[in-house]
């Protein structure tokens, strides 16, 4: 195996003595909860026969008088997104599983799951990113309970799993284990569909025609199969140790998803003090978070991570940035093209070897930390092998030494680009991020008037009207937290997309998010700070000349320096500030906006 690479090395390092003292902190927050005696024994009388009355009287004498392990399932079932539906019965199987193997496990609580597919372009997006800190605020209140010597976290989707593992880090002094769900069956390919979806912008089909699409790319229970932030959650997870291994992308209904819902009981159980004693506080430390960075590069996955792993760093005690991401982004090569970042959706990506090709592959190149705790008793390198049944019983097997297909996935030695697929972009407008593995090399450089819009639907609008038939670079502003949650632009993929497609350049400049499904159009994202909070985005006027060089990563607005520092920002029209402030339940998130931090540091609202 190869030595550690000098970058990634260093990055770690330079996170290691950044977070010193904050690491140091939550750790001796962390050691001296772990030093207290189990729940049964602490509490009051009172408290325990609370905690314990809906138990079946075998299994209170197991807790109280044998001190069995209790586990805590927190869970982000239910039955309207497809990819927590398949949880339904999960508890009954968790229960029935500890109880053989001499525990017992309760739902300790649950916590909301929205769907992003179902809110996009509508204001209920707008209660999306802060959906992630009610999650984490959620699961303390399931783990508040304080009873618990364990916990199994049941989510998989955009905002939840990074809620969950907030929230657990919140509570680093327990073992956790994430139980994955799996993929739906491929359905109508994410290409095809794509092609309708602009076909539509352009009106050259009606909705019937587009809904017959949607319903076929989106038809059965398992996550959506395109390599969005659900997703990337899963390599992400994969990556940490978090996971048993190889159980992020196996269908809901393959007998070997209920033999790793059963090892996940037994794993969890192997961390308590009486065997491995891993919280994990202990087990999500700098290499851990460099880990999953590496691999969301590797596999040219969301950008949303870009925020969202900056918080879940930091409730560990852990600081990072996006030039941290930067820096490892220009050593790590891109081993796999999944939608939109290629043809194939994340049920080819795992035929073809799949995250534990991937991470094999980096672990054997000294591109990833092979020294790291993992919920698997065999490190990360168990991460590298493939799980099967075999007559009903489980076990894991090494992988072929080349790709299943090398169109989807692809060894270090012959990579699909030698570096990342993120890039962090700087200059007179702030600081942002794009995401180049989907967008051809020709398109990396766009320079072009600025056309400013102060919200989605203005774009659009213009779109409809045939406005925007020309090279411009979108601007579309007041998109951040603080004004309106930072929902995701994806409805501006196929106007933008058709527009490319007739050989305009096009580019979009926001501080809003595009997620894991931003595709082949250049988009400077995260625009931080953003332009409510002043930020120099407010500044930028149509017709101003803008130059996005994800080459030189750079973003810059072509004006003379006294023009730019004498004009002043623009600012929020009053009735846009309204509505982005209430209905459909908006005004219940108004001190999540006054609170939240930028972007860059995670966008986080408990700071």
């Amino acid at each position: 195996m190869t030595a550690l690479h000098p970058v990634v090395d260093g990055v770690t390092q330079r996170i290691r003595e950044r977070s010193a003292a904050t690491r140091s902190a939550y750790l001796q927050g962390v050691d001296a909860l772990r030093q207290r005696a189990p729940g049964p024994d602490r509490l009051g009388c009172a408290n325990v026969a609370h905690a314990f009355a809906a138990l079946p009287k075998d299994e209170r004498f197991k807790v109280v008088a044998q001190k069995a392990p209790n586990l805590g399932i927190v869970t982000a079932y239910n039955d309207m997104l497809s990819a927590h539906q398949p949880y339904e019965g999960y508890p009954a199987l968790i229960r029935e599983t500890a109880l053989k193997l001499g525990a017992t496990a309760q739902v300790a609580g649950a916590v909301p799951a929205m769907c992003d597919g179902v809110t996009q372009g509508y204001p209920g997006m707008e209660l999306s990113l802060f959906s992630r800190d009610t999650i984490a605020m959620s699961t303390a209140i399931a783990l508040s309970h304080d009873v618990f010597d364990a916990v199994l976290l049941l989510g998989i989707c955009d905002k939840i799993v990074p809620g969950l593992l907030i929230g657990a880090l919140h509570f680093g002094h327990l073992p956790c284990v994430f139980v994955p769900a799996g993929p739906m069956a491929s359905g109508l390919s994410n290409g095809d569909k794509a092609k309708v979806r602009e076909k539509a912008a352009q009106g050259l089909v009606g909705r019937d025609e587009l809904m017959q699409a949607e319903q076929a790319a989106y038809h059965s229970p398992g996550t959506c199969t395109f390599y969005g932030t659900a997703n990337s959650n899963q390599m992400l997870l994969e990556a940490m140790g978090l996971h048993v291994p190889g159980s992020a992308f196996i269908h809901p209904h393959d007998p070997l998803r209920k033999a790793l819902t059963q090892e996940a009981v037994s794993t969890v159980l192997s961390l308590t003090r009486q065997q491995r004693d891993l919280p994990i506080g202990h087990l999500v430390d700098e290499r851990c978070i460099v880990n999953a960075m590496i691999a969301l590069l590797a596999t040219g996955g969301s950008t949303n991570h870009l925020i969202h792993w900056i918080a879940v760093a930091r409730s560990a005690g852990i600081l990072i940035d996006w030039g941290d991401f930067s820096e490892l982004s220009g050593v790590i090569p891109l081993l796999s093209r999944v939608y939109p970042n290629g043809a194939a959706d994340v049920n080819h990506f795992q035929a073809a070897g799949g995250p534990a090709f991937v991470l094999r592959e980096l672990r054997e190149n000294g591109l990833l930390h092979a020294h790291v705790g993992t919920v698997a008793a065999g490190g990360i390198a168990a991460y590298g092998q493939k799980p099967v049944l075999d007559d009903g019983v489980l076990r894991w097997e090494d992988l072929p030494a080349q790709s299943g297909d090398d169109s989807v996935v692809r060894t270090v030695s012959a990579p699909f680009s030698a570096t990342g697929g993120l890039k962090l972009l700087t200059g007179n407008v702030g600081r942002s991020v794009i995401k180049v593995s989907a967008v051809p090399e020709e398109r990396h450089i766009v320079e072009a008037p600025a056309i400013v819009f102060d919200s989605q639907e203005a774009l659009q609008t213009a779109f409809k009207a045939g406005e925007l038939e020309r090279d411009f670079i979108a601007v579309v502003r007041f998109q951040g937290p603080q004004a309106n949650g930072m929902p995701e632009l994806h409805k501006l993929t196929p106007p933008l997309a058709v527009l490319q497609g007739k050989g305009f350049k096009v580019a979009l400049v926001t501080d809003g998010r595009m997620s894991g499904a931003s595709g082949k159009v250049p988009a400077a994202i995260h625009v931080s700070p953003e332009a409510l909070a002043g930020g120099l985005l407010a500044k930028v006027r149509t017709g101003d000349m803008v130059r996005l060089d994800a080459v030189a990563g750079t973003l810059e607005a072509l004006v003379q320096a006294a023009e730019w520092d004498a004009r002043p920002l623009a600012q929020r029209d009053a009735a846009l500030a309204d509505s982005h402030a209430h209905g459909l339940g908006r005004e219940l998130f108004a001190g999540l906006r006054r609170n939240v931090s930028t972007a860059e540091t995670g966008a986080c609202s408990w700071l």
